[in-house]
Order: C-alpha cells, then structure tokens, then sequence
C-alpha cells in the first residue's frame, strides 16, 4: 500500500509552520514553528490568548494566507492556495441581502457552474440538514443571528467539502442560541463525518465540540499543547468529568 492511498480523506498535516507580518515597518511573528496532525473525520480546537495566531493558522489552512516557512498537507497533499475541499464559516455569515435562503445557499454552486436545478436540489438538503427547511423563501433581514449562521454552514457544506473550517462561528450569538447551535453543529459533524477545525475563545464549547483541543501560547516559538478530551458523546456540561476537563482548560491559562 502507497503512503497516499493510507491517508484518509481529510487529514491535515502542519510541520515547521511559521507566518508573520510587517505592520509599521517591523515584522511581527505570529506563528513559530507549529506542529499539527488532524485525522480524517476528527474535530479540533484551536483555543489561546488574543493575539497567540488561531485565526492566522486558520487562514493558512484554508490557503487564504501562505505561510512563510513549513508545510500544510491536506490529504497528503501540498495546500496551493485555497481548494474546494476545504470550506470556511467566519463569525459574520455574510449572506447577500438580495437573496433569500435558497438563493445564498446555492449560489456558490451556481458560479462554479453547477446547473441552477442540480444547485437548488443541493442547497434544500442542506438547508433541511440545517433545520430552515420551512425558510428557504426567506430574506436575510428576516432571519435571527442563528439562523442566519445556519444558513451560512449550509452554504459551506455545499460544496461537500472534507474540511470544515470555522473562525468563532457562534460568537456574535446570545447565550441561549450559542448552546443550540453547539449542539447543532456537532450533529451536523456526526451527519457529515467531516474533519472539523474550529477556532475559539470559549473553553465549555471546545469541550462540547472536540475530539482534542491546540492549546497556542501566547509567547511565540513555545510549544502548543494538545489536550485529549476523552468523553462520552453527547456531552453533558453537569458531568463531573466535563467539569473537570473545563478546569483543566482554564489552567492552561492560569485561570481558576
């Protein structure tokens, strides 16, 4: 058996990766030689202090961004800008206020060239994967926070992507919306068996949602811890495990 034909379908290999940028004339060093391996179908995530490079790793996973130095590998291959089998949710979903849900949905589909009826057919599976079956007639300016982040992942998942990237997606969102979307967001993981990357500030929904959890320090050139949450799904915030495990995540960053 060939090394290629071993490596599973959405498999993420970081090694040696460095980025920086020059802001007023001086370089600032954002990532220091960062490494990581993702398996095929497992969710991870990126937690740190503002400033510690989860969203510049992130961006460089997608291919929005080149790193400087090092190697990021999906599926054993090279990343060369961005590929469609990688797709990714920001925080702000960004639909076209002129379209309604269908229309957002699909429209990725359609500028690839898919035709208007297969790209339709597409988009309402995943719209009714979202829950918005019933809104798919509906404008942007008519949707809540959640649903409007719903319609965004659907529109991500169209495109059948291996790798689902996601930079605080539920962050913009009220307390009660955020725990429902968590929980949607893992049964869409489960329904999708997709490898799932996920940057965040908020340690409970790291744990809610990860297989393991990149712990990145804020000075840069330390080492990234990876952390194993080692818990039954679904995951029950009272449990005493699950309370320690978030314990533990506070720790990391000397909190109590």
């Amino acid at each position: 058996m060939t090394v290629q034909s071993a490596v599973r379908r959405g498999e993420v290999t970081v090694r040696d990766l460095s980025k920086s940028f020059t802001l007023n004339g001086r370089r600032l060093d954002v990532l220091r030689g960062i490494q990581l391996d993702v398996d095929g179908g497992e969710a991870l995530a990126i937690v740190g202090p503002s400033g510690c490079g989860k969203t510049t790793l992130l961006r460089v996973l997608a291919g929005i961004e080149p790193p400087d130095d090092g190697s990021v590998l999906i599926d054993g291959r090279p990343v060369q800008g961005i590929g469609t089998e990688r797709a990714i949710i920001f925080q702000e979903p960004r639909l076209l206020p002129w379209l309604t849900v269908l229309g957002n949905v699909s429209f990725g589909l359609q500028v690839r060239g898919t035709p208007k009826a297969e790209a339709e057919s597409r988009a309402r599976h995943y719209i009714r994967l979202v829950g918005l079956g019933d809104f798919e007639s509906a404008y942007p300016r008519q949707l809540s926070g959640g649903m409007a982040q719903r319609v965004g992942i659907a529109r991500a998942l169209t495109v059948q992507p291996e790798i689902l990237l996601l930079d605080e997606p539920l962050g913009a969102l009220d307390a009660m919306t955020k725990l429902t979307m968590q929980e949607e967001l893992a049964r869409i993981w489960r329904e999708e068996n997709v490898t799932l990357i996920l940057v965040t500030h908020d340690l409970e929904e790291a744990i809610v949602l990860a297989d393991r959890v990149l712990v990145l320090p804020k000075e840069k050139g330390a080492a990234s811890r990876v952390i194993d949450i080692d818990l039954p799904r679904p995951r029950d915030r009272s449990e005493a495990r699950f309370v320690a495990m978030r314990r533990r995540l506070m720790a990391e960053f000397g909190l109590h």
